[in-house]
């Protein structure tokens, strides 16, 4: 390295919000470890709810200036239970009932204590 080498500093660039995302290297293995990240997920029977909720929790962390990512839909949960019609002879003639439980993951980037507090004050 010479005597007139300089070093230069890298300039972020502003990226929309939906395209943020946590650098990683190699597999799995976080690159910068000094990122503050709260994850949310959030669980519903009703995807509208869900959507609702969602949409509640990113108006109020955006309002406080956080960088959010997401949010990302989960696979849906589906649990199946299946029981008879009748209730002595006819085994054959059943029924099905399903629970969906929809999900999304939120994730807030270096939150600050305002942001914290007024997504407890949902």
């Amino acid at each position: 390295m010479t005597a007139d080498a300089t070093i230069k500093k890298e300039t972020k660039v502003p990226v929309p919000v939906k395209a943020k995302r946590v650098a990683t290297k190699g597999k799995g293995k976080k690159a910068d470890a000094a990122v503050a990240k709260l994850r949310i997920r959030v669980r519903a029977y009703e995807h509208k709810v869900l959507d609702n909720s969602v949409r509640q929790i990113m108006d109020t962390a955006l309002r406080y200036g956080a960088d959010i990512v997401g949010p990302v839909p989960l696979p849906t949960e589906i649990k199946k239970y299946t029981v008879n019609r009748a209730s002595f002879v006819y085994k054959d003639a059943r029924e099905q009932f399903e629970m969906r439980v929809h999900k999304r993951l939120i994730d807030i980037l270096n939150p600050t204590a305002k942001v914290v507090e007024a997504l407890t004050n949902l």
